[in-house]
C-alpha cells in the first residue's frame, strides 16, 4: 500500500511540475488539464479513441514487465508488435476463407505466435549467447521493421494504394467496433486484453511460473542452485514478452484498420516502457498507468488546436516528468521517513 501510494505521488507531482511548465510559458494548467480530459472523456467517441490508444499501451507495458520480473529488459516490444501485426495481417490474406470465429482465433494466434517467436529468440540468444537483451532487443527492431517493409511492399501489397500498406483483410478477420463508442474503432480487443491482463496477473502471483520468474529476477545464482533454470526462465519470459507485444494486432490490425500499415504504431513498444516503469512492473497498476499514457497521447492533438502558447510538446514534458517523479523512490522514501519520526517524537514528547 505504500509502495502504491509513493506512486501516486509521483505521478501527481510529475503532472503538477507539467502543468506548471504550462504555467510558466503563458496557458492556464486548469485549462489544459481541462482539455487533456474532455479530449479522453468528453463523450463515447473520445472515450473508445482513448482506449484504442490504452489497449496496445497495457499489451507493451506487460511486454516489458514481464521480462523485468526475471531480471531482463525487454527494448524490442516495438519489433515484436511489428511482427506480430505483418503476421496475423498475412494470414488473413493468405486464408480468407475461414469462417468468423475461427479466422479471428487464427488471426489472434498468428500475431502472438510471431511475436513470441521474435522475442523468445532475443531470450534465446541471452540462454544460449550470453548477448545481453537490450542490445539484442534494440537490434531486433530494426530487422522487424525491414522485415515487415520486405513483406508489404512485395507480398501483400495492395496495389490500388501509393502507400506502403497491405490488402484490406477478409471481412470474416474483421472485428467490429461497439455502437456504445459512436464510431470509435474499439471493441473485442478490450476484454480480451483486459482478461489476458488478469489472467497474468494471477498467473505472475500464484503461479510457479511467476514464482520462478521472481526467484531468478531476484538472484539467479541462488535459483539456479535450487533447482531453477535461469536459462529457461528467461527464454519463457521474453517469448511471453513478445506474445503479448504481437497481441497489438488484434485492435490495430483485425480491430482498426483492417489491413498492415507500414509504421502504424505510434511508438507503442517505447511508451509500453514508461507505463511497466511507471506501474512499477505490477500487472494491475499498469492497467491505469496505460490508460494515463493514453489520455497524454490523445490529448496531445487537442492541445495543438485549444492553446495557443503549446503543442502537442508538452505532452512529452509531462510523460518525462511523471517517469522522473516515479523515478525518485529516494525522495519519497525520505519523505515517508521523516513524517513518520515526526510522529514517533510527537508521541514521545512530555506533555
Amino acid at each position: 500500500m505504500i509502495l502504491f501510494l509513493r506512486t501516486l505521488l509521483g505521478v501527481g507531482a510529475g503532472l503538477g511540475a507539467g502543468l506548471g511548465v504550462a504555467a510558466y510559458v503563458g496557458e492556464s494548467p486548469w485549462k489544459v488539464f481541462k482539455i487533456l480530459m474532455g479530449s479522453s472523456f468528453g463523450d463515447a467517441y473520445s472515450l473508445g479513441t482513448t482506449l484504442l490508444y490504452a489497449v496496445p499501451l497495457l499489451l507493451t507495458g506487460m511486454s516489458v514487465a514481464i521480462p523485468f520480473r526475471a531480471g531482463l529488459f525487454n527494448i524490442g516490444a516495438e519489433g515484436q508488435l511489428t511482427i506480430g501485426a505483418i503476421s496475423a495481417a498475412s494470414v488473413a490474406i493468405l486464408l480468407p476463407d475461414l469462417s468468423p470465429f475461427f479466422a479471428v482465433t487464427v488471426a489472434i494466434f498468428a500475431g502472438a505466435l510471431g511475436g513470441g517467436l521474435w522475442g523468445g529468440f532475443v531470450g534465446w540468444l541471452k540462454a544460449t549467447r550470453g548477448s545481453h537483451e537490450v542490445i539484442t532487443s534494440i537490434m531486433m527492431n530494426f530487422i522487424a521493421a525491414a522485415l515487415a517493409s520486405y513483406v508489404v511492399l512485395y507480398w501483400i501489397k495492395d496495389p490500388t494504394s501509393a502507400a506502403a500498406e497491405s490488402l484490406t483483410i477478409a471481412s470474416a478477420y474483421q472485428v467490429a467496433p461497439w455502437s456504445i463508442f459512436e464510431g470509435a474503432s474499439m471493441g473485442l480487443a478490450l476484454p480480451i486484453c483486459l482478461a489476458v491482463a488478469f489472467v497474468l496477473h494471477f498467473a505472475l502471483e500464484r503461479s510457479v511460473f511467476g514464482f520462478r520468474l521472481k526467484a531468478v529476477g531476484e538472484n539467479e545464482n541462488a535459483a539456479q542452485y535450487h533447482g531453477i533454470s535461469r536459462e529457461r526462465v528467461w527464454i519463457e519470459s521474453m517469448a511471453l514478452a513478445g506474445a503479448l507485444a504481437g497481441l497489438v494486432a488484434l485492435p490495430e490490425v483485425l480491430g482498426n484498420a483492417y489491413k498492415f500499415k507500414l509504421g502504424f504504431s505510434p511508438g507503442y513498444g517505447f511508451v509500453g516502457i514508461a507505463v511497466a516503469l511507471v506501474a512499477r512492473g505490477k500487472i494491475v497498476h499498469i492497467l491505469w498507468s496505460a490508460l494515463l499514457f493514453a489520455v497524454l497521447q490523445k490529448g496531445a492533438a487537442s492541445l495543438d488546436l485549444e492553446t495557443e502558447k503549446l503543442n502537442r510538446d508538452i505532452v512529452y514534458w509531462i510523460q518525462a516528468l511523471i517517469i522522473l517523479g516515479v523515478s525518485a523512490e529516494v525522495l519519497w522514501s525520505r519523505i515517508f521517513e521523516w513524517r513518520r519520526a515526526r510522529s514517533r517524537r510527537k508521541a514521545q514528547a512530555p506533555t
